[in-house]
């Protein structure tokens, strides 16, 4: 067992630890980390109020079970009653729901777990590095200038390489921070840091996956269906997945099982149950793929050598490893953002600024239109602006057809791709991959690159299993030379979840990865 959730619900239990003491503890943590922007709104006085609701219910012997007084932070995109969610845009600064997401509802006020915050995020969650947010960009704890360490499992220090005079004057400049990934940075960032236990995050094209390898935490989006999308305010209605970030994938599987089920809300929620293991999953039962096509020439030396040695690694613990053929992936990129652009266009156009949204000042002589077109260009950041003139152009009547129908089709190919390795003769139970192609970058390269959107690049490797709604788990895995952290990305079949977790949990306890502890500090929390 590899809980804190758990450990800390022992220890409430036992009358050893308060649930008001704990999120205290993580309220200073926030505090303490604020450089890090990771949160957009702070839930300070009601977190201590349901924390002391918590304390009576372990006094009475009437907890609401394993989460009960676990102190969480939710994504800036799911709605949460009476309190502000602004998806990190102008255009929803001031919105303030009636009403909470499903998955929040469950979360906290069925199971008691203690929401701290909202995090940050990529702006209308369209983004791959948590600087597209209206209110600043959340930074990565990893980066060299913050109060932070990392300690190997047995508790010793883990020794970053030296890389010379030039890489320890960038270690010390502040300003050259690494980015956090997105769109859900701030909830990767806020698990990571230790300001909360586990952040509810949002994964369309690798929104959870990407930011958790780069901060070096578990990442996990559940099959599309799962969990309830009611409340999530979407970005695409066919791929967004609520999704789950942990220290750890017992944590991960804590929350996953409690916020899970039918929603009758949700049109595309899933009504069968699905398989739960009852035999404990060993490797050498389970045969994993390494898809070819996912070897990107763009892909960092030190990615491709992190992705060998895991898979030799499972390999020599019994699975059988093989290369396998997903042959459309190519294409993948391109009609991800193809449909991601035209759902965004139909999406967003709610926002216009009269009925909902933020509205410019009038002015004189303004006509009905002018209004609107002003509203929107104050309200919307480039990114997203960008994507909506896509997505319309896209849809238009003579592009229709060329654009719009012919990424649908390629999609159906993705899927069964697929369904081939996954069903096939030659059959794999898992798939092996890298999750970006790239370690986190410094603020300086990522500035430096030219491309205004570079999802394409970073979410190579992670949006076909959106595409094809299916499971995967991204897990910190290396540490490059320069101390940045590696996640690896497992893939399943559809509704094969609590598989893919077992499997997740195996491979985590195999690599041991180190943990990051704030330094900074009296405050004990890891």
């Amino acid at each position: 067992m590899n809980s804190r959730i758990v450990d800390a619900h022992r220890l409430m239990v036992s009358g050893k630890l308060k649930c008001t003491d704990l999120s205290e503890m993580c309220l200073q943590r926030i505090r303490d980390t604020i450089k890090l922007n990771c949160y957009i709104t702070v839930n300070e006085q009601n977190a201590l109020e349901a924390a002391k609701q918590c304390d009576n219910r372990y006094k009475n012997g009437k907890s609401l079970g394993v989460l009960d007084g676990i102190p969480v932070a939710i994504k800036d995109n799911f709605s949460t009653a009476n309190i502000r969610t602004t998806c990190a845009s102008r255009m929803l600064e001031n919105y303030v729901p009636t009403f909470s997401a499903t998955v929040v509802d469950k979360l906290c006020e069925q199971n008691g777990a203690i929401m701290l915050g909202k995090t940050n995020m990529d702006e209308f969650a369209m983004g791959v590095s948590n600087i597209d947010s209206f209110f600043g960009p959340c930074k990565n704890p990893w980066s060299p200038s913050f109060r932070f360490k990392v300690v190997r499992k047995d508790g010793h220090p883990y020794e970053v390489k030296s890389t010379g005079e030039e890489q320890k004057k960038k270690d010390k400049n502040e300003d050259d921070w690494l980015i956090s990934g997105g769109s859900s940075g701030g909830s990767a960032v806020a698990v990571a840091s230790g300001s909360c236990f586990a952040a509810l995050g949002s994964d369309t094209g690798g929104s959870t996956r990407n930011p958790s390898s780069h901060v070096g935490v578990v990442g996990f989006k559940p099959s599309y269906g799962l969990l309830s999308r009611y409340g999530l305010i979407p970005l695409t209605h066919s791929m967004d997945t609520p999704s789950i970030i942990a220290k750890s994938v017992e944590d991960i599987s804590v929350v996953f099982h409690s916020i899970r089920g039918h929603d009758l809300r949700d049109s595309t929620s899933l009504r069968e149950e699905i398989k739960v293991p009852t035999k404990e999953c060993r490797l050498e039962n389970i045969k994993i793929g390494i898809p070819q096509e996912y070897e990107s020439n763009a892909m960092a030396d030190e990615i491709k050598l992190a992705w060998n040695q895991i898979a030799d690694l499972l390999a020599n613990k019994g699975a059988k490893v093989n290369q396998v053929s997903l042959p459309h992936t190519q294409y993948s990129s391109s009609c991800y953002m193809v449909i991601n652009c035209t759902e965004v266009a139909s999406n967003l156009a709610c926002y216009d600024g009269i009925e909902y949204g933020y509205r410019a000042e009038a002015v004189p002589d303004d006509s009905f239109e002018d209004l609107i077109t002003r509203s929107r260009h104050q309200g919307f950041g480039n990114l997203v602006k960008s994507r909506i003139l896509s997505g319309n152009f896209f849809l238009l009547q003579e592009n229709y057809e060329r654009f719009f129908l012919k990424a649908l089709k390629i999609r159906r190919l993705v899927c069964e791709d697929f369904d081939f390795v996954f069903k096939g003769e030659d059959r794999v139970d898992f798939l092996l991959t890298p999750v970006t192609l790239h370690p986190a970058y410094r603020i300086s390269e990522w500035n430096n690159r030219n491309a205004i959107d570079d999802s394409e690049d970073e979410d190579f490797c992670t949006q076909p299993s959106n595409l094809a709604g299916l499971p995967a788990i991204t897990l910190p895995c290396k540490i490059t030379k320069d101390g940045r952290p590696i996640g690896l990305q497992l893939i399943g079949p559809k509704y094969s979840d609590y598989f893919l977790l077992s499997l997740a949990n195996i491979l985590e306890k195999l690599v041991e990865f180190p943990s990051l502890v704030y330094n900074g500090s009296e405050n004990k929390l890891s």
